[in-house]
């Protein structure tokens, strides 16, 4: 085992992991490189809003009669909104809490209950302050904002339109479709109406080379986000950068677009790890909980190590997806509904089709278009199968009979315990 002293590595899995002996094989563990938490986020956090970049520091910003909607990412995002909301909102003392709407930007998927906004923002906040979970399929909680450059409406949540100030929270790592994720995703896809995301998320955009991890320019994904975004003032950005641990690694505040790509950088230069050559077997996560709730999230994972997976290569994904599918949107009927990914590719990519979630299914049938994917997770195995990748209860066992079958014991594996928190590339 090439990387790491001991045979055994923990695999995010959950909230507790499980373990995967890499005695015998012939494995590389690739971790992002692993940056301690900033000492003190709380200080941090008060210097980086009263300098920050491009904006008059966030206290001077804000006046106290003003109206101010604050929006955060919905529960499968790992930020610690509970921590940055109480910190913001002492930066901000004087402003009545009845005037402060909170927006979750759940984007197409469900709203979270009052359980998980507990857990998110803390039950203080969640009793004190006005939340809304976004719904990007009711019209009736929405404005329109103006037309993207592109040429469709864009429509947002009310109480963002009609706020008098607005600030987004989020955090950035590597996306699999815009790039990087943070600035301004918060706002589109995360609060917008469904037919603009579904617009941005078609096809063409989605296959573009350049709709991948770790690209900024010239992304027509984040190109889309950008400019639907920026149709209504944003005043100010507040992103972090995290670790393994779920630490706070960096503040990135202020203005949005040079906020945003200071901390892209930053990731970059954390989180993307190089190989030489692509590996027959690569085991990876979805980086646990919350990321491995359901199968829709746990692409990204298998996204990550197609990246490094030679054609006809085996991917194994451990991820928990105890919330299913999960069943809201079309993701589980488009993966059930084909009787196999070749025809299910030839009816997304038909210029007609259009539904929600497609450019999830997507992604995932551009990985089976070249690779084979196995899932250890607590879906049921026979929907499992039915969507188009292999059941396993075994970790190990799996790389056995996969070893068997290419008849080399010393066939490389790559490992990838944190999911698309590492996100590898072939130089």
């Amino acid at each position: 085992m090439n990387g790491e002293q001991s045979s055994i590595v923990r695999l995010d899995y959950g909230t507790s992991g499980i373990s995967l002996d890499l005695e015998g094989l012939n494995a590389t563990v690739l971790r992002p490189r692993y940056v301690p938490g900033i000492p003190d986020e709380h200080g941090s956090f008060i210097e980086s809003v009263r300098s920050p970049y491009h904006r008059p520091p966030l206290r001077e910003l804000i006046a106290d009669h003003e109206t101010l909607a604050i929006v955060i990412p919905d529960i499968t995002r790992a930020l610690p909104s509970d921590r940055l909301l109480t910190w913001l909102f002492e930066e901000l003392p004087d402003l009545n809490p009845d005037n402060i709407t909170i927006i979750v930007g759940t984007g197409t998927h469900r709203g979270n209950t009052y359980d998980e906004l507990c857990q998110m923002v803390g039950r203080d906040i969640a009793d004190r302050y006005h939340i809304v979970n976004h719904d990007s399929r009711d019209m009736k909680t929405m404005m329109k904002a103006g037309v993207s450059s592109y040429g469709y409406d864009v429509w947002y949540t009310s109480q963002y339109m009609s706020a008098d100030r607005r600030i987004l929270l989020g955090f950035i790592e590597p996306h699999f479709m815009a790039g990087f994720s943070g600035g301004y995703k918060a706002v589109f896809p995360g609060i917008a109406d469904l037919n603009a995301i579904q617009t941005y998320h078609g096809f063409t955009n989605i296959a573009h080379p350049k709709s991948t991890w770790g690209v900024l320019k010239d992304n027509p994904t984040q190109n889309h986000i950008r400019s639907a975004a920026t149709l209504v003032p944003i005043d100010f950005l507040i992103n972090v950068t995290l670790n393994t641990d779920r630490q706070i690694t960096g503040y990135f505040c202020g203005e949005v677009e040079s906020a945003h790509e200071a901390g892209c950088m930053f990731s970059k230069e954390t989180a993307m790890v190089q190989v030489d050559e692509p590996f027959p077997i690569v085991v990876t996560t979805n980086s646990g909980y919350p990321l491995d709730l359901n199968l829709y999230q746990t692409v990204k994972g298998m996204s990550a190590a197609y990246s490094i997976t030679a054609p006809g290569g085996l991917i194994l994904t451990a991820s928990r997806c105890n919330d299913g599918f999960p069943e809201h949107g079309a993701f589980k009927d488009q993966l059930l509904r084909w009787p196999s990914p070749q025809k299910a590719w030839e009816a997304i990519r038909d210029p007609h089709f259009r539904e929600p979630d497609q450019w999830q299914t997507q992604k995932l049938l551009q990985i089976l278009q070249t690779c084979r994917v196995s899932l250890l997770s607590e879906l049921d195995p026979a929907l499992v199968r039915k969507s188009h990748l292999t059941p396993v209860e075994d970790l190990r066992e799996a790389i056995n009979q996969e070893l068997d079958q290419l008849g080399r014991t010393d066939t490389p594996v790559a490992v990838v315990p944190e999911g698309p928190l590492t996100i590898p590339y072939v130089h």
